[in-house]
């Protein structure tokens, strides 16, 4: 299990370095996950050893969300001051993200009918 945590963190700091680095406008993490998805693509046997690892880690991710809640009541005056403008920027992300998982679901959908036929 240390070995394969140790992978995902790996994959994350590399995707940190490589946008600190090079100064790319994408988050480290979501570098990293990149760098992870290619590693599997190379090496699909590496998903059965990550399988236990990554369910342990999905199974408890509500108690990573503790910091965020704390820093959420630390700065509740910001919050207080800005609510709803606030509220508006969580609404409209919430419909972009939902409107760009729909549109991947509908493409991937296209390109896979499209292979089978």
């Amino acid at each position: 299990m240390l070995q394969t945590l140790g992978l995902l963190l790996g994959c994350q700091l590399l995707g940190e370095m490589t946008a600190r680095g090079l100064s790319f406008p994408i988050p480290g993490p979501v570098l990293g996950l990149a760098f992870l998805v290619l590693l599997l693509g190379f090496r699909p046997t590496l998903t059965e050893q990550l399988r236990p690892t990554t369910t342990v880690v999905l199974a408890n991710l509500s108690f990573l969300f503790v910091p965020a809640g704390v820093g959420v009541i630390g700065n509740l005056e910001v919050f207080t001051d800005n609510g709803l403008t606030l509220l508006f920027i969580l609404t409209v992300s919430t419909l972009l993200s939902m409107l760009a998982a729909v549109g991947t679901f509908i493409s991937v959908r296209f390109l896979i009918e499209s292979r089978t036929t």
